[in-house]
C-alpha cells in the first residue's frame, strides 16, 4: 500500500503576483513566493489612516512629497517581498512604479491585535532594508500612543514613544508635526483621558 504525499506548496512568482493583484478584489501581501490575504480593518482602523493621510496631504502639499495610503504596495530591495503600508510618503520623483514603491521616506503602520507584532518584528525587519527610509511610525489603535521609529545616523534605529493627546508627532525629515489629537480624531481613543 502507498501512502499519498502531500504535494509541496507552489511558490508564486513576483510577476504572477502583480498581475494577479490588479486582478483581485482582495489584497495580498507578498513574502518569498507566498501570497497572503489581508483581513478588513476596523472603523477607527480606517479613521486613524484616513486621519494622516489627510493631514499629511494637507501639509505636503507645496512641498516634493506625496503621502499614499493603503493601496500603494512597498516593494523590499531583495525583490521577494511585497507589503501594504497604512500610509506611505514618498518623495523621489523617479519612484514611480504603477503599483507600487521602493524607496519611501516614511512609513505609517496602524497596528491591531491581530498585526501588531507582524507590524513590530517582520515588517519593521523588511522595511528596515528600504535604505531611503527614514521613519517607521507605528499608530496604536487603542489609545492615543504612537512609536516612532527613527534610522539613526549612522548606527541603529532610535525609538521615541509619544503618549496622550496633547502630544505632537515632529518629522524634521519631511519637514511636518501633526498632534496626536489630529491622528486620533473621531475613534475611540480620541474619547479617553491623558
Amino acid at each position: 500500500m502507498t501512502q499519498a504525499l502531500s504535494k509541496p506548496e507552489q511558490l508564486v512568482s513576483v510577476k504572477d503576483y502583480l498581475e494577479g493583484e490588479q486582478l483581485s478584489e482582495l489584497r495580498h501581501e507578498y513574502i518569498g513566493g507566498r501570497i497572503y490575504a489581508m483581513a478588513g480593518a476596523s472603523d477607527d482602523h480606517n479613521r486613524m489612516v484616513r486621519n494622516i493621510y489627510n493631514a499629511l496631504n494637507q501639509l505636503l502639499r507645496s512641498k516634493r512629497c506625496e503621502p499614499i495610503m493603503q493601496d500603494m504596495k512597498l516593494r523590499i530591495p531583495s525583490g521577494q517581498a511585497f507589503y501594504y503600508p497604512d500610509v506611505l510618503v514618498a518623495r523621489d520623483q523617479a519612484d514611480n512604479a504603477k503599483y507600487f514603491r521602493e524607496r519611501p521616506t516614511v512609513v505609517f503602520e496602524v497596528s491591531s491585535p491581530e498585526t501588531a507584532l507582524t507590524d513590530q518584528r517582520e515588517k519593521w525587519y523588511a522595511y528596515a532594508l528600504v535604505e531611503s527610509l527614514k521613519l517607521y511610525v507605528l499608530v496604536c489603535p487603542d489609545k492615543r500612543e504612537l512609536t516612532v521609529l527613527r534610522r539613526g545616523k549612522p548606527g541603529p534605529w532610535l525609538p521615541e514613544v509619544l503618549q496622550g493627546g496633547d502630544s505632537v508627532l515632529k518629522l524634521p525629515e519631511i519637514q511636518v508635526e501633526i498632534p496626536l489629537a489630529r491622528i486620533y480624531e473621531r475613534t475611540a481613543a480620541s474619547r479617553l483621558k491623558g
